[in-house]
């Protein structure tokens, strides 16, 4: 029971990752879980998968600071303390070169993956120092390590949480609040569907196969694989580990 008691945010709480954490958390013996989404309807089918009473279902959008200070303070108030806050929401946007990106998706995908990050850190820090501190896990990618074409707004965005984490590792570290984040290579889900579609309309399949023949051990991550690292970095195995990035990517980066 690796979080035996502990009380956890997750953002983007429905999909994939989220939602394969949220149910990873709860079996490790999380005792409250605030599951916090954009889309209600998602929300909605996460209800039907996790119909513990332990689990706080809340629409939000990260990208607006009255939304985070919302969940984050409807989550203190439940259940009293926080211990865990895992900022994994993220949009994709779209796939173009950077002459013809549409500055809207650009200033959502920046809005999203980086202004929701930095809010999720400013209202949170607060519930994590008074319960004596805590861990906060980002999601980031393997494209926060490296550039890929034609998805400027993505990589510059998964850049930039790496200058948050390690900018809130230092800010935290007093209060005992750890940061870190994770860098998957493609995983199995709908994000990537997107985005293979986005490379090659119409031959998605072919993507994904030429993707796979980049990564060492032969396949996508599955969400669960990142889950089990978000579960190693929210537990006190970890209670070392800070301003660090955790790459789960199948040898993806060597």
């Amino acid at each position: 029971m690796e979080l035996k008691d502990k009380f956890v945010i997750i953002t983007g709480g429905a999909g994939g990752i989220g939602l394969a954490t949220a149910k990873l958390f709860l079996k490790e013996g999380a005792k409250g879980i605030a599951l916090v989404d954009f889309s209600q309807k998602n929300l909605d089918e996460a209800k039907k998968e996790l119909t513990r009473k332990n689990v706080l279902f809340i629409q939000a959008d990260v990208s607006k600071a009255a939304d985070v200070k919302r969940y984050t303070d409807e989550a203190l108030k439940t259940f009293g303390k926080i211990d865990v806050i895992f900022l994994n929401a993220g949009v994709e946007g779209v796939v173009k070169p950077m002459s013809e990106y549409p500055e809207d998706v650009f200033d959502q995908v920046i809005g999203v993956n980086v202004k929701g990050v930095w809010l999720g850190m400013k209202y949170g820090f607060a519930a994590l120092k008074q319960g004596g501190g805590g861990s906060v896990i980002i999601t980031s990618s393997v494209a926060g390590l490296r550039g890929t074409a034609q998805v400027s707004a993505y990589v510059a965005s998964k850049h930039a949480t790496i200058g948050l984490m390690r900018t809130g590792a230092l800010e935290g570290a007093p209060d005992n609040i750890r940061v870190n984040t994770i860098h998957p290579s493609p995983v199995d889900n709908r994000m990537m569907r997107s985005l293979e579609e986005g490379f090659a309309p119409g031959a998605g399949a072919e993507v994904k196969e030429s993707f796979i023949k980049m990564i060492p051990l032969g396949r996508y991550a599955d969400n669960k694989d990142i889950a089990e690292m978000a579960l190693f970095l929210a537990s006190d195995r970890s209670k070392f580990v800070t301003g660090s990035t955790h790459v789960v990517d199948g040898g993806f980066t060597v």
